[in-house]
């Protein structure tokens, strides 16, 4: 890519733990996931030189970037398979991106911070390694704000537009729906659908609007069934904010234990 081509920013599902690489009953239960992010690149206007990804699973007291050139793997989940824990995802790092984004973000006036030794984790590598196989596209992850203010997050997704026209893919990776006691097999949460329904109309309308719908979140229709706590619904904030006053699209939903998923695409 050229940079000449704007590529949207992404919000999607990482799943849950190191899903797409185990066995589940029934079988099927991540298939539709994996497939679609399989699929993801392929769907862009151009194949992305680089990604920055917005991890659920990583809070700082400020915006943190990590710097290393060839980040190892942060297995940051439990009680799972032993041979989950020896996938591999070598994916180099990429020093010059932290940077920019940290440029990008002091130029807005929010402070950030570099990490040189923290490797991809769970919310980088597991989705990554689905859509990027051959782990050939170098990659940035950035943490979240411990505040997990909607506001800021948004603040930080416009500092970061440029880079979408920098041949960059600014990726929210969280869930749409996490609350792992309300899951269930028989049948959908109620609340999940509900949940789900208002966030794909205020995803698709007017920029304003869903930036607005996206500060005052709670009030959504089971909003708190969805997210009793919000790490992995703020990355949408940096997804949206990223895209200003372009438009929001839905590309992916699928029922998974009950719960209601979906995937976004903004610009």
């Amino acid at each position: 890519m050229t940079g000449q081509t704007e590529l949207p920013s992404l919000y999607i599902p990482h799943g849950g733990g190191p899903c797409f690489f185990m066995d589940w009953d029934p079988p099927d239960t991540w298939n539709r996931m994996r497939d679609w992010l399989a699929g993801l690149i392929d769907t862009l206007p151009a194949r992305p030189d680089k990604l920055l990804v917005v991890s659920a699973h990583w809070e700082c007291g400020l915006p943190t970037v990590t710097t290393a050139p060839a980040p190892e793997l942060y297995f940051d989940y439990y009680g799972f398979p032993p041979h989950t824990y020896e996938l591999t995802w070598p994916a180099p790092g990429d020093p010059a991106l932290a940077a920019r984004v940290g440029e990008l973000l002091d130029a807005a006036g929010i402070p950030c911070e570099a990490e040189a030794a923290r490797g991809y984790d769970h919310g980088v590598f597991v989705p990554m390694k689905v859509a990027v196989p051959g782990a050939d596209i170098p990659t940035v992850a950035l943490s979240l704000h411990h505040s997990l203010d909607p506001a800021v997050h948004l603040a930080i997704g416009r500092a970061l537009m440029p880079l979408r026209s920098e041949g960059v893919l600014i990726v929210g990776s969280g869930m749409s729906f996490h609350n792992l006691r309300a899951l269930r097999v028989d049948g959908a949460v109620p609340e999940s659908v509900a949940f789900d329904d208002w966030l794909s109309a205020a995803m698709e309308g007017p920029a304003a609007e869903r930036d607005a719908a996206l500060a005052g979140w709670e009030a959504a229709p089971g909003a708190r069934v969805c997210h009793p706590r919000e790490e992995h619904f703020i990355p949408i904030c940096v997804a949206s904010g990223a895209a200003y006053d372009r438009p929001g699209k839905k590309l992916f939903s699928d029922q998974v234990v009950g719960g209601q998923v979906s995937a976004f695409a903004f610009g």
